[in-house]
């Protein structure tokens, strides 16, 4: 892909993340997430792609636009796509930190078409690349991560969604004394943060979902960071839609390769509410303030896009 599709595609997540971000606090989760979606399908209409939603809002018959499998952009390079115009809906509607607008963008075939289902998932950092291993325990992998990053097993910061069936990993992490930062909603976010240094943030670990996975992988492929998956299917409906999309073997560990295959792939987000990377939106009369991320794993480049809009238009953006 030409690297100026990089600029494009950051105008992409920004057109979300600014529709989307007037509802903040509103309780508005649904609407929020129409406008980051029309906002977003909207955006792809003039980038010189030839693009496949590969992961987006959900199958056809469940999903007016960026459906799995709907074809975007203006002419040029076949591509991949894989999109959430807002990871944390919830966060949006609640006024919380953490919500961003997100997609991956990779030359056709390069990403893991990954069901809609749960996902074991272990992430780092460039830094702890190669120490992971999801067949071992989580107590033996954050000494091999804290090996790797020559720091103490206590000195690791680990972040995992707050959710009951984490709470064997939370005993385990807080046994060898790490830091753990328990999160609502959106795990891509984090594993995004922890390819940064000075983040905060070294580990990601725990079951969400697979689409999530696969933006997750993109981010740590484009900076040079490390993961380790599995898919988790709970009916043998899921099991077969695995079959289906090629991936036969349910139980396999799945690395970095196998989620994104292609070294020619490009990761943006824009955040919409603050997070430890990102600074979220920032509205004034006629315009807006957005921080934006653009990540490319074939030239080894992370961009940090501090963008000031000027545009009456936005004042007047409401939920229909």
């Amino acid at each position: 892909m030409d690297r100026t599709l990089s600029l494009e595609f950051a105008r992409v997540v920004e057109a979300a993340a600014l529709r989307s971000g007037r509802l903040l606090g509103r309780g508005q989760k649904d609407a929020a997430d129409g406008l980051a979606v029309d906002a977003m399908r909207q955006a792809f209409d003039s980038v010189n792609i030839s693009g496949t939603v590969v992961i987006g809002e959900g199958e056809i018959d469940e999903a007016p636009m960026l459906y799995i499998g709907e074809h975007v952009g203006a002419g040029g390079p076949e591509v991949d796509i894989a999109v959430d115009p807002i990871e944390g809906t919830n966060l949006i509607a609640k006024g919380q930190n953490g919500a961003i607008a997100v997609m991956a963008i990779a030359e056709k075939g390069g990403l893991l078409h990954a069901p809609d289902m749960y996902m074991q998932k272990l992430c780092v950092g460039p830094r702890a690349a190669g120490a992971i291993d999801l067949n071992l325990s989580l107590t033996e992998n954050l000494k091999n991560i804290a090996k790797k990053m020559e720091r103490d097993v206590e000195d690791l910061t680990i972040v995992m969604l707050d959710r009951e069936r984490h709470a064997g990993l939370m005993k385990e992490a807080r046994d060898l004394g790490c830091r753990i930062r328990l999160i609502t909603d959106g795990d891509v976010n984090p594993a995004m943060e922890c390819c940064i240094e000075g983040s905060g943030v070294h580990v990601v670990v725990g079951t969400g979902g697979a689409p999530e996975g696969v933006l997750a992988a993109a981010a740590l492929k484009c900076a040079g960071g490390d993961m380790q998956a599995r898919l988790l299917p709970e009916t043998e409906a899921e099991i077969q839609r695995c079959h289906d999309m090629g991936i036969k073997d349910t139980n396999a560990i799945l690395t970095l390769d196998d989620l994104v295959k292609s070294d020619d792939v490009i990761f943006a987000a824009t955040a919409i509410t603050q997070g430890n990377l990102l600074n979220g939106i920032s509205y004034f009369p006629g315009g807006a303030r957005t921080h934006t991320i653009v990540m490319r794993a074939k030239t080894g480049t992370v961009r940090f896009l501090d963008t000031i809009h000027m545009d009456n238009k936005l004042k007047t953006l409401k939920a229909k």
